[in-house]
């Protein structure tokens, strides 16, 4: 019996653009991929600034958004995934969230 191993190079990432709607990534092989914004809820209640904030990671394995701490991998948004963070995670980075955005004053 022959055994036919095929590998399977998965394209980085080149270039992001985050619309209010979609993410859209280029990729090193000449395809773009778009994705629903709505896959990836920390980008949802971004900001446009904090949406731009972007960085590729390992060597475009992946994208990073340092301001709202959100990692979104290439080979991911290839295969249909979307965020997998449970809902208690992101209830607990929304009410982070608001506490950052809006301190509390203080009682004098």
């Amino acid at each position: 019996m022959i055994t036919l191993t095929i590998e399977i190079e998965v394209p980085y990432a080149q270039d992001v653009i985050v619309t209010s709607e979609l993410l859209n990534i280029d990729l090193s092989d000449g395809r773009s991929i778009s994705v629903p914004l709505a896959w990836f809820p920390r980008l949802v209640y971004a900001n446009q600034k904090e949406r731009d904030n972007w960085r590729i990671i390992g060597r475009g394995e992946g994208i990073h958004w340092e301001d709202i701490d959100e990692d979104i991998r290439v080979e991911g948004l290839l295969a249909g995934k979307a965020s997998g963070e449970s809902n208690l995670s992101l209830k607990k980075w929304l009410n982070r969230r608001s506490t950052q955005q809006n301190p509390g004053e203080d009682a004098t």
